[in-house]
């Protein structure tokens, strides 16, 4: 979590709002005596362009679609949380000699060159996770840095408050897909899961072992490639092939088997990369097993690619279930749409599941 100058809000509903490239979603998720519970979950289409890969390009037309968004949604939480993606985030993880918290943030700080992309410090929010000791010498220990230049934290923090809202928490959206799988999945101490979120212009990577993100990364392609495919192969509209690559084409079945193998054609590019991702993580952390591969964004709904990304990594892959433990409230949500909601609502989720004071 980011240290945004005590940008807390005093609410203790705070609103998951995943601000992705591609569209905006809110997840609104409760606690009750029976666990967890989302209560409303929204997604609204970003017209193409406000952001690209994690950078805001008009903050006044994303802040005008916030509002629409809450609008839409019925919620009235003015707490958010929200994240980081991208290139507007940097992700390390590093190995230092044990020392106490303040000591460690006195060190990055000062010497933040050896660790992190950038001169002055001054410029840029940063926060550390210890993750115990390192496995192979107990005095030293593992932390993960997170760091973002502040002028791109407060065009987010911007946007959001000038739709009438506040930002409670500034997360990282890799870290909030662990926070989903914590609170849904099953595993041991030492189980490897492996969580793809394929969204619009970007890729996430996220290796959790035993509940806690070991290797993280994002490479610049995801759905937009395919839909720019298609939009060139048919010539027809951005927009147009968008609806071709979610809902087909009217023609036969011939014609849609065959846009199948057209679309998985285009979405080569970004399951090559996904496997050499993989493979370096295996090369760099000596081979482990990865139990499972968990794929969450629009684009992982594409039928087939689980399959075809299963059979190069020889690895049980599987569309990511955000709702596995936690109920939903019917009144708000339609159970008829419960099964386009899942691949979708992943970090939008696991934002919501953050409360104020937890790490």
């Amino acid at each position: 979590m980011l240290d945004i100058n005590n940008l807390f809000s005093r609410s203790k509903k705070l609103v998951g709002l995943d601000i992705g490239s591609g569209s905006l979603k809110l997840a609104e998720v409760l606690t009750t005596s029976n666990g967890y519970v989302l209560n409303r979950f929204m997604q609204l289409p970003l017209p193409k362009g406000i952001i690209t890969e994690g950078m805001v390009n008009d903050s006044r037309a994303l802040s005008a679609k916030i509002k629409e968004l809450f609008w839409n949604s019925g919620c009235r939480g003015k707490g958010v949380v929200t994240a980081l993606s991208g290139n507007s985030v940097v992700v390390k993880k590093v190995t230092f000699a044990q020392m106490e918290d303040a000591e460690l943030r006195d060190l990055i700080r000062d010497e933040a060159g050896k660790y992190l992309p950038f001169d002055n410090m001054d410029d840029v929010n940063y926060d550390f996770q210890i993750l115990g000791d390192n496995e192979y010498n107990p005095n030293q220990m593992d932390v993960i840095i997170v760091a973002a230049k502040k002028d791109i934290v407060d065009t987010y923090v911007e946007a959001i408050t000038a739709a009438g809202l506040s930002v409670a928490i500034m997360d990282v959206d890799s870290f909030a897909l662990e926070t989903m799988y914590e609170a849904n999945y099953e595993y041991e101490e030492n189980d490897i899961a492996v969580i793809v979120r394929i969204g619009a212009d970007l890729t996430n990577i996220n290796v959790i072992k035993g509940g806690m993100s070991i290797f993280t990364r994002d490479f610049t392609m995801g759905g937009n490639s395919i839909t720019e495919g298609l939009q060139e192969r048919y010539g027809v509209s951005f927009e147009e092939a968008e609806i071709i690559k979610v809902e087909g084409l009217p023609g036969s079945e011939q014609d849609n088997a065959d846009l199948r193998n057209t679309i998985l054609d285009f979405a080569d590019p970004i399951c090559s990369e996904i496997e050499r991702s993989i493979d370096y993580f295996r090369s760099t952390f000596g081979g482990e097993f990865i139990k499972r591969v968990l794929l969450t964004g629009g684009t992982s709904k594409i039928p087939g690619l689980a399959a075809n990304l299963s059979q190069r990594l020889n690895v049980d892959t599987e569309l990511v279930n955000p709702l596995l433990k936690i109920g939903f409230n019917k009144r708000n949500i339609n159970p008829k749409n419960l099964e386009s909601i899942k691949p979708v609502a992943a970090v939008a989720i696991g934002l919501g599941l953050r409360r104020i004071g937890d790490k």
